[in-house]
């Protein structure tokens, strides 16, 4: 019980001190996590049950962060400029990964080979929390901040059909479904995008319609947004679709809807959301961070490392060449894709059919990803967006300066279509 006291007590000085921390290098789930680890260290967070605990919160979490995200995107802009999303989605993510099971196997020799491509998996998918203040800053041009939330909001969901396909290729007590791996996959990508978007167009359509009327009020709205994200989750699970996709693209269809007409609605899924994610990040921390980082051996460590810095920047490079993309635009991609919920998540979803090394292994690498991640992404989210909102401002003056220099109108627009400005 003292352990949750702390926890409720940490939760509620933090936000009286939030906006302050909102300019510096300190962001929430870099605080979070080392609270966790200091009430682990205090000894007053209970053993059992905090596992079960904190996977019901970073699921839920998840889901709801994923609808508020997608709610929030302009999707007629996006329609128009689709080319960044599709291509990291496309070529990105899988190459990530097999960039990812061939660092693994050169790393770690010892891993049997369906561990490293199950490991390499749980690292692919991307989470926006931890770099908040990028998708956030205002500085930057909407479009690359488009990008990043909508490949972040659908990696996840794109990702877990491996992690499954993986894990069952790391362990045969983890079977195949009903109608092979193949319908599984197929289910997992085509159901969930058609639940969750039936459910937001038709969740949002009764929302107007009840604010009409006046049967519903700002007080219920927030609380009715928060269960359709629920309802597309559980509604795509039950068909066999993927949840995280359907609440992605219930966020689509109820934002494509609602917008402009119901803004309490995101202020007050957006409080809740970040509470579930701190509360996530904290019980990771209390519960998962001390052993992972007990068991943080010098390969391992190197594998991070080459996954933060090498495999995600050199796949996402490789899938935007031949886009308008700038060099720096593609430098910014692919930095900022952290690892968070998605990945501790898929290794705790795992966990129970792995045999006890793997699977003891494979938690603590994802741990120990989702833990320094946090702090290098953290340390670097407000001034790398920062340098790179500069850096896009200095090519718009050298666009708006190309006249002087004699070139023609084409050029100049090139210049700034190429930095990621134009919409």
């Amino acid at each position: 019980m003292l352990g949750y006291l702390t926890i409720a007590a940490c939760l509620g000085l933090f936000c009286m001190v939030a906006n302050r921390l909102e300019s510096t290098v300190i962001t929430a789930p870099m605080v979070f996590l080392g609270l966790g680890a200091l009430v682990a260290s205090l000894g007053v967070m209970p053993a059992e049950g905090s596992e079960a605990t904190l996977h019901i919160v970073a699921e839920t979490a998840l889901v709801v962060l994923l609808f508020l995200d997608a709610a929030k995107i302009d999707q007629a802009a996006l329609l128009k400029r689709r080319v960044w999303p599709a291509r990291m989605l496309g070529i990105g993510l899988p190459l990530a990964f097999a960039l990812g099971a061939v660092a693994a196997w050169v790393v770690l020799p010892g891993w049997p080979l369906a561990a490293v491509a199950l490991a390499a998996a749980i690292l692919t998918p991307t989470d926006a929390a931890l770099g908040q203040p990028v998708v956030s800053n205002r500085d930057i041009p909407e479009r690359p901040r488009r990008a990043l939330t909508v490949e972040s909001g659908l990696n996840d969901g794109l990702a877990l059909p491996l992690v499954l396909l993986m894990a069952a290729l790391a362990a045969p007590a983890f079977m195949a479904p009903d109608g092979g791996w193949l319908l599984f996959v197929l289910k997992q990508l085509s159901f969930g995008p058609v639940v969750g978007l039936g459910v937001g167009i038709l969740g949002g359509i009764i929302l107007l319609w009840a604010k009409r009327t006046n049967a519903t009020s700002d007080v219920y709205e927030g609380i009715g947004a928060l269960a359709l994200a629920a309802t597309a989750y559980l509604g795509a699970e039950l068909v066999g679709g993927n949840g995280f996709i359907s609440a992605f693209a219930a966020g689509l269809g109820f934002g494509g809807i609602v917008r402009g007409q119901c803004a309490f609605v995101f202020e007050f899924t957006e409080g809740e959301g970040q509470l579930l994610s701190w509360s996530a990040f904290l019980l990771i921390g209390a519960v998962l961070v001390p052993e992972a980082v007990a068991h943080l051996t010098a390969n391992v460590f190197l594998l991070i490392l080459l996954s933060l810095f090498v495999i995600r920047p050199l796949a996402i490079w490789i899938s935007l060449m031949g886009t308008d993309a700038s060099p720096s635009t593609r430098l910014f991609f692919g930095w900022f894709g952290p690892r968070g919920l998605a990945t501790a998540l898929f290794a705790l979803l795992v966990l129970d059919h792995l045999g006890p090394d793997i699977g003891d292994d494979i938690l603590h690498l994802a741990i120990n990803t989702v833990w320094i991640s946090a702090l290098l992404h953290g340390l670097t989210a407000a001034p790398g967006a920062r340098l790179y909102a500069r850096r896009l401002e200095k090519m718009e003056d050298a666009a708006e300066q190309a006249p002087m220099r004699g070139s023609t109108p084409a050029f100049r627009d090139r210049l700034i279509k190429t930095g990621g400005t134009s919409e």
